[in-house]
């Protein structure tokens, strides 16, 4: 299923940029992408591509999805929070944010405020940053005894565009990006991966804001406007049309359409394969 928005928005060449900083990445060579990606529908052609990774490149939002369930339901029930946690609260206070921005986020929409602890913290510790750090321990056991495949339409994508030489990057809120891409067999994919742990290094804030996916496109040597954002959350779409990118694919995994749409998305899929010309 592919769903277009009302008007295919094209950002200008002189779109919102960062300075270019020197690279501070694992995993980051800078490259030069050259070709051009033809998308069925879209008018222009592109140079690049700018991936999120759960939900999008891998079925790991599921396992994401359960352990933040896990966490927030025992934590509420522990704690007496009302009204309880619910999958909307994935979508709309989780999905694409940063771990521990995640955790402030689902706690404040209750009305609660803990301490905010040190990322040290054990898993656990009633701080932000230990119901964090537990979240992350069921998410690495689920990850490590129930393995991972990347969806198969996102092979295809990523077949065509190692074709055509276009660039492509990793852009994910996940500290565990390298990890999940390994076990996936896609590793090796990649030549651009900005991650949250990269994130931090660089003191760009995460999604909603635009910084990581332009900071990727800058070690692409590629403008914002010459880039696809695919992304699967809302923060994620918002993050994309708020820098000036090229174009903003919504990957509907549960988000729904409509919502993706409003976030920003210029079109939506269900399948990555659709966004192959035939």
């Amino acid at each position: 299923m592919l769903t277009i928005g009302p008007a295919h928005r094209c950002a200008s060449a002189g779109g919102r940029r960062r300075k270019r900083r020197q690279p501070h990445a694992r995993r980051c060579t800078l490259v030069e992408p050259s070709g051009a990606w033809r998308i069925p529908g879209v008018e222009r052609g592109f140079s690049a591509a700018l991936f999120d990774l759960d939900g999008v490149l891998t079925p790991t939002a599921a396992l994401h999805q359960e352990a933040w369930r896990l966490l927030f339901q025992r934590w509420f029930e522990s704690h007496g929070i009302v009204p309880p946690y619910t999958d909307d609260d994935y979508f709309e206070h989780v999905d694409g944010r940063p771990r521990y921005d995640a955790v402030r986020t689902v706690l404040a929409s209750r009305g609660v405020e803990i301490p905010e602890g040190s990322p040290d913290d054990e898993p656990g510790a009633q701080t932000v940053c230990g119901l964090g750090n537990l979240k992350d321990a069921d998410f690495m056991e689920a990850l490590r005894t129930r393995g991972i495949e990347a969806y198969a339409g996102s092979v295809a994508l990523l077949d065509v565009l190692a074709a055509l030489d276009v660039g492509s990057a990793v852009v994910s809120s996940s500290r565990n990006a390298i990890p999940v891409l390994e076990a996936a067999g896609l590793g090796e994919r990649f030549g651009v991966i900005v991650d949250g742990i990269v994130a931090e290094d660089e003191g760009l804030p995460g999604k909603p804001a635009p910084d990581t996916f332009l900071h990727a496109a800058d070690l692409l040597h590629v403008p914002a406007a010459d880039a696809v954002v695919v992304e699967d959350a809302l923060s994620g779409v918002a993050a994309g049309r708020a820098g000036g990118f090229g174009l903003v694919v919504g990957v509907d995994r549960g988000a729904g359409a409509r919502d993706l749409l409003d976030a920003g998305a210029d079109l939506v899929v269900d399948d990555l394969a659709l966004l192959v010309a035939p």
